[in-house]
C-alpha cells in the first residue's frame, strides 16, 4: 500500500499563488460554468462521520466578502450541514478573509492562533481559510509554517470547489491547499443563503484591472470579468418575485461592467437601466471608480426614481501628484467635474467617499489639496485611512511617511469629514423621509431602524410588524451619525 503523503510533502508539490503571474492580464475569454454538486458529497457527515455535521462562517472585509459568505453558506446547506453560531458547536469553521490592510490580516492570524486549543479539544474540527488572504504568496507560506491547525486553504476563485475540498480533507487527514493563481472565471448557479429577506447583494462582475499602486485587490480577485446581463436580470426578477425591496450591485469596479464583453456592446448604464425596469423598489451599487463613471451612467441615475440618490465614489486624494503616484488615472479637476455633473442630474445627491492619508511622498501641500477637495465636494461621509503598505504592491517599495505625521493628518481630516456628515444629515431635519425598515437598532433594541433613499440611518419607535416595509418618518433631530424620527400617522406606504 502506498504511503500517505505528509502535510509538508503535499505543500511542497502545491503551486502557490504568484503576484507576478497575477499582474498579467491576458485576452482570453472568460469561461462561464454552471455549479453542480456531485451526489457523493451530499450528506458527507453521515457518510464519513456517521452523523449530521455543522458549520460556521466568520466574515471579514467588504460587501464582496459578505456576498461570498452567502454562497459558502448556500453550498454548505446544500451539502446538508447545519449552520451554528458558536465555534464550540461547529464541525467546520470558515474564515472568509480580507487582505486590503495589514491590520485586518493580523486580526485573522490572531483568531487562527486562538483556535489552536479548540482544535486540540476537537480533533474532528476542520478550520478553513478562504477569501482574499490566501491569494497572497506570503499568506500561504505563513499558514504552512506557523498554523498547522488550518486544514483547508482556498481562494476567491474556487468557492465552488468547497464540496471537493471538504471531501479531500476528510479522506486524507491532511491539509488541503488549493488556491487558483488564475485570472478567474464565472460560476453561475451557486446556491446562496442570503442574510436578509429584505435587501440583497447582487454580484455583477468580479476582479479589477485598475492596479492602483497601493491595492492588493487586482491580485487577489483576478481580472475584470462581467456576468452575462441576462443572468443578472433574471436574478433580480426572482428577487422581486420573492418580495425583496432593495438590491446592491457589487463589483470591485462596477462602472467597468461590460467592458470585457467581446460579442455584445452592453455597458453598466445599460444594465442599470434594464434593472430599473424590473420594478425592484430600490437599487444601489458599489464600488465605483471615478475614471469609469461616465455620463451615460449618471444620466440613467437621474432618470429612474428607484435608483437611489446616493453614490460612494472613492477619491483617495485631492492631490494630482499623489493621484498619479497611486495610478488612479484622473485628476482632482476631473473628479470635481464628474460629481458636479452628477449632482445636476440627481438633485440632492448624497455623496460619500474613501480617502487615504500618509501615502508615500504626500507633503503638506498635497494634504491641503485633499482638504480643499473635501470642502468643494460636500461629502456627506467618508471612510478614511492611514496608508497601509501591502507586500507585492508597487507603493510598498516607495519612501514611507512618518506615522505620527499621518495620524495627525487623519485626525484633522476626520474633523472636516464629520462636519460634512452632520451637515448632510441636518438637511433632512423637520422633513418627512421614506425609510425601509431593517430591524431593531443596535444601540437601542426598543427602537426600529432603517435607511432613507440617501442612505441615512434613521432610528424611531415602531412595531415589529413594520420590519421589511417602507414607512414615512418625520425627522425631528439630526445627529452626526444618524437621524431620529417619529412615525407619521399615515406612516405605512401602500
Amino acid at each position: 500500500m502506498a504511503k500517505e503523503k505528509t502535510g509538508k510533502e503535499i505543500f511542497d508539490t502545491y503551486i502557490a499563488p504568484s503576484l507576478k503571474e497575477a499582474r498579467k492580464r491576458m485576452t482570453k475569454d472568460t469561461n462561464n460554468f454552471l455549479f453542480e454538486i456531485d451526489d457523493r458529497y451530499i450528506d458527507m457527515g453521515i457518510k464519513i462521520r456517521d452523523r449530521k455535521l455543522t458549520y460556521m462562517v466568520k466574515t471579514y472585509g467588504c460587501q464582496g466578502n459578505l456576498a461570498d459568505s452567502e454562497k459558502i453558506c448556500g453550498i454548505m446547506d446544500a451539502l446538508k450541514y447545519t449552520e451554528v453560531d458558536k465555534e464550540e458547536k461547529a464541525d467546520v469553521i470558515f474564515f472568509n478573509t480580507c487582505a486590503i490592510r495589514e491590520n485586518a490580516e493580523n486580526r485573522i492570524y490572531g483568531e487562527l492562533g486562538r483556535l489552536k486549543n479548540l482544535k486540540k479539544r476537537n480533533r474532528d474540527l476542520l478550520i478553513a481559510l478562504c477569501g482574499c488572504m490566501p491569494q497572497e504568496e506570503v499568506t500561504i507560506k505563513r499558514i504552512n509554517e506557523s498554523f498547522p491547525q488550518v486544514d483547508i486553504v482556498f481562494g476567491t476563485h474556487n468557492i465552488h470547489k468547497i464540496p471537493e475540498l471538504l471531501y479531500k480533507a476528510y479522506k486524507s487527514n491532511n491539509n488541503v491547499f488549493e488556491v487558483m493563481s488564475i485570472e478567474g472565471d464565472i460560476v453561475e448557479g451557486m446556491p446562496q443563503k442570503r442574510i436578509s429577506d429584505i435587501k440583497a447583494w447582487v454580484d455583477i462582475m468580479y476582479g479589477c484591472d485598475e492596479f492602483c499602486t497601493y491595492c492588493i485587490v487586482p491580485y487577489t480577485r483576478g481580472k475584470e470579468r462581467s456576468r452575462r446581463p441576462e443572468a443578472i436580470i433574471n436574478e433580480v426578477k426572482e428577487l422581486v418575485e420573492k418580495g425583496y425591496k432593495e438590491i446592491t450591485l457589487l463589483g470591485q469596479n462596477v462602472n467597468a461592467y461590460g467592458k470585457d464583453f467581446v460579442d455584445i456592446k452592453y455597458s453598466f448604464a445599460n444594465l442599470l437601466e434594464d434593472l430599473a425596469k424590473t420594478n425592484i423598489p430600490r437599487i444601489r451599487y458599489t464600488t465605483s471608480h471615478p475614471r469609469d463613471l461616465d455620463k451615460d451612467t449618471m444620466d440613467v441615475m437621474g432618470k429612474y426614481e428607484n435608483i437611489m440618490p446616493h453614490l460612494h465614489l472613492p477619491v483617495q486624494s485631492g492631490s494630482d501628484k499623489i493621484l498619479k503616484k497611486m495610478n488612479r488615472k484622473y485628476t482632482k479637476e476631473i473628479y470635481l467635474e464628474k460629481i458636479n455633473y452628477l449632482k445636476k442630474q440627481v438633485p440632492g445627491l448624497a455623496l460619500t467617499t474613501d480617502i487615504i492619508v500618509g501615502f508615500p511622498y504626500e507633503d503638506e501641500d498635497d494634504y491641503n489639496e485633499t482638504l480643499d477637495l473635501v470642502r468643494k465636494a460636500d461629502f456627506e461621509g467618508a471612510y478614511t485611512f492611514i496608508y497601509s503598505p501591502r507586500a507585492g504592491t508597487p507603493a510598498a517599495t516607495y519612501e514611507q511617511i512618518d506615522e505620527d505625521v499621518s495620524k495627525a493628518r487623519l485626525l484633522k481630516l476626520n474633523e472636516l469629514i464629520n462636519e460634512g456628515f452632520a451637515k448632510g444629515n441636518k438637511r433632512f431635519e423637520n422633513s418627512v423621509v421614506e425609510v425601509l425598515v431593517d430591524g431593531f437598532s443596535d444601540k437601542n433594541p426598543e427602537m426600529l431602524c432603517g435607511y432613507t433613499k440617501h442612505n441615512k440611518l434613521v432610528n424611531f419607535e415602531g412595531d415589529v410588524s413594520l420590519i421589511g416595509k417602507f414607512v414615512n418618518v418625520y425627522i425631528d433631530k439630526a445627529y452626526t451619525w444618524h437621524l431620529h424620527g417619529t412615525l407619521k400617522s399615515d406612516a405605512l406606504q401602500k
